[in-house]
């Protein structure tokens, strides 16, 4: 590059890349020198030493250098074999390439070349399929710098492959590394043994042995964490100093006269997280707090509790659900609660008629509405409340940052209480929701049944429908739930929309389906639900608009296709929707196309019924952005630091992050400017949690 280097320069200007491939680059998020260099290898494959030929070991990772001879090509265009035989002083391998015509032309008798890989056996002699090539140069030393090598391997495109991005990287690294700006205190990095920022990226991008792997990929997850941790933290202290929330006091009479709506009584753990919102509302500060339950675990009666606590308070409630269909069992299940009562509750919705939605809004003004359910309908501009106290938000992860915090600007200083129904794992509660407190519900309401969950590959299919109709027959019901709602011409999967043709007129004729999916108006939708918990549709073929929230007794059978497609913990919450009534219950994992990372994946769901060890696999397997079924939501996107492997990282991280702010609460001292610019660069216009611009 001609001119200096800085961590602003635009990626185009590096030496490779050009206008073309940074719009390829752009993709993958990098835009800068800055970004190219933080764009981290997810893993480091060997390359070993050299050795002679003759000491080769059958399965085990090696280079050997020496000279090709009998190089040969062969088969058609579209399939050809380049192959040739390498020899040293100590004896001869065989080399071999399949669909490889860059190499056509290219290799000749006499090279000298670097081969790396695993040695089988062909024709007697050790052979490398597909190994990795280096020619060596006619004035260059073949042993010269010869030592174990660590090659970095980056997430590529079909556009940008491995090897493009490792040459770039290499032709930038060196100068950028100089402008690289280490924000960590130095008391911190020394405390936890780490070493300079500059150094780690120097060598997690250039190994030159497993330690410096090691070493340097501690010190770029702990800055991920402590960052993540600091915005939290800060997220939560000016919580504490903000607007004060009015304090909702729950007495004896309110606390009995609550529980007398519930036609049951509340379970231990459904008790204890009552005991913790009740502390929590009585105070000036606004409450923050997470409500998780496994499915059947009963939040929803303890978010009742909350909002009628409020409303004896004489301030009003909003209850936010992500959807129509759950907004809808969220008003049937209140209103079931409220029967005889003189709470006053409202319902909007997108699909609200003109003239109900003026009534309503009108009513909410005045004070004449306590309790209003709806969908994002409740978060637009017109909609004003007198005296709103509480903010209930179901299935949080599926709003945006400025959806929620929109809805509690609606109010002064409301108290929140977000819920979710899919077990968040401790380190994933300690950063996407590192500013709540959490309450957890565990164990399940009396009556809940457990669930069996078979795996069915394609050919006991006929078997598992036969089973299906028996159940039937006896007067049960069940979803059969597809992951698209219309045929795709990109992806090989079934479809709702088609499939409830086919069963009607194939395994489930003679029963009558319905078919239930996120496109169909709300009448459409709330008809169908309606003749699916009257019993007049035995079979409701449905995308997953049914994972949370739709509660039909008498549904004993879950049927889900394509399971290899849905994360574990999407496929427990739609198992969750069956086991509600006192018959035994089915889960039925159809995986038609699974390889067998897909089949063990998913007989972890046999397994166990247990939400918060499904979630951790989940968390494993995908991370959290996939496993809580958005990328977007205020999600850290963690590009070195691993929620289940660095737990201790994660830890250590969460007690500096507070060390640090017990002391500068805003970062406004001088030996924190560097850590309050890169929190700003990280997370400012990210989470939306703090400004510290």
């Amino acid at each position: 590059m001609a001119t200096p280097v800085t961590l602003d320069t635009d990626v185009q200007f590096v030496r490779g890349v050009g206008p073309a491939r940074a719009i390829q680059f752009a993709g993958l998020g990098v835009r800068t020198v800055g970004d190219l260099i933080e764009y981290f290898p997810f893993r480091h494959n060997l390359r070993p030493k050299s050795q002679a030929i003759g000491s080769l070991e059958l399965g085990v990772a090696a280079t050997v250098v020496g000279e090709l001879r009998r190089v040969r090509t062969r088969g058609s265009f579209t399939r050809q074999i380049v192959s040739a035989q390498v020899v040293d002083g100590t004896g001869r391998c065989r080399v071999r390439w399949f669909n490889s015509p860059f190499l056509v032309g290219r290799l000749h008798d006499g090279q000298i070349v670097h081969i790396t890989g695993k040695a089988d056996v062909f024709d007697e002699l050790a052979c490398f399929t597909n190994p990795q090539l280096r020619l060596i140069e006619d004035d260059e030393d073949p042993l010269n710098g010869d030592r174990d090598r660590y090659d970095p391997v980056y997430p590529a495109t079909a556009e940008l492959s491995s090897k493009q991005i490792a040459r770039i990287v290499h032709h930038v690294l060196d100068d950028a590394a100089e402008a690289v700006v280490d924000f960590l205190p130095d008391s911190i990095r020394s405390r936890r043994r780490l070493p300079p920022r500059r150094t780690a990226v120097l060598r997690y991008h250039r190994p030159t042995s497993i330690d410096d792997v090691t070493v340097a990929r501690r010190r770029l997850a702990y800055d991920e964490f402590l960052l993540c941790q600091l915005a939290v933290q800060i997220s939560r202290r000016r919580l504490s100093v903000g607007p004060k929330a009015r304090p909702i006091v729950t007495t004896e009479e309110i606390d009995r006269r609550i529980r007398s709506r519930f036609p049951f009584a509340l379970t231990a753990g459904q008790d204890r997280a009552v005991g913790e919102i009740r502390t929590d509302l009585c105070r000036s500060v606004p409450m923050n707090r997470l409500l998780q339950a496994d499915v059947g675990a009963g939040k929803t009666a303890v978010a009742v509790y909350a909002a009628l606590t409020a409303i004896a308070n004489r301030l009003q409630v909003a209850l936010l659900a992500p959807t129509e269909v759950l907004a809808a069992q969220h008003r049937t299940k209140v209103d079931q609660y409220l029967r005889g009562s003189r709470v006053r509750t409202g319902y909007l919705v997108g699909s609200t008629s003109r003239a109900k939605r003026t009534a309503l809004l009108g009513g909410l003004q005045t004070g004449q509405i306590d309790l209003l359910i709806g969908t994002h309908a409740l978060i637009e501009e017109d909609v004003r409340f007198r005296n709103v106290g509480l903010v209930i938000i179901d299935e949080q992860h599926k709003f945006g940052v400025a959806q929620r915090a929109t809805l509690r600007a609606k109010g002064h200083a409301p108290h929140t209480l977000v819920l979710t129904a899919t077990p968040i794992p401790r380190t994933l509660a300690m950063t996407v929701f590192g500013d709540l407190d959490v309450s957890t519900i565990d164990g399940v309401l009396p009556g809940r049944q457990p669930v069996v969950t078979r795996l069915v590959p394609p050919e006991e299919s006929d078997q598992a429908w036969a089973f299906v109709r028996s159940q039937l027959s006896r007067g049960e019901q069940a979803y059969v739930v597809y992951p698209l709602v219309e045929e795709s011409e990109t992806l090989p999967l079934k479809a709702a929309s088609v499939e409830v043709e086919r069963l009607g007129r194939s395994v489930l004729q003679g029963y009558e389906v319905g078919l239930l999916h996120g496109r169909m108006k709300p009448s459409e939708k709330a008809d169908v639900m309606d003749r699916f918990r009257a019993g007049a549709v035995q079979a409701l073929v449905s995308t997953t608009v049914i994972e949370v929230g739709v509660d039909v007794p008498n549904a004993t059978m879950m049927v889900i296709q394509h399971a290899e497609r849905y994360g574990l913990s999407q496929l427990h919450q739609l198992r969750g929707r069956i086991g509600r009534g006192s018959q035994k219950s089915y889960c039925l994992l159809f995986a038609e196309t699974a390889g067998e990372a897909a089949l063990a994946r998913l007989s972890i769901l046999c397994e166990t019924s247990d939400g918060f060890k499904i979630a951790e696999e989940d968390l494993r397997l995908r991370g959290p952005g996939e496993m809580l079924g958005t990328r977007q939501h205020g999600i850290p996107a963690f590009k070195v630091a691993n929620l289940i492997a660095d737990l201790d990282l994660l830890e250590q991280a969460r007690d500096d992050a507070a060390e640090i702010l017990r002391f500068d609460a805003e970062l406004t001292r001088q030996e924190h400017a560097r850590l309050r610019e890169a929190l700003a660069q990280q997370y400012a216009g990210t989470l939306g949690l703090i400004d510290v611009a």
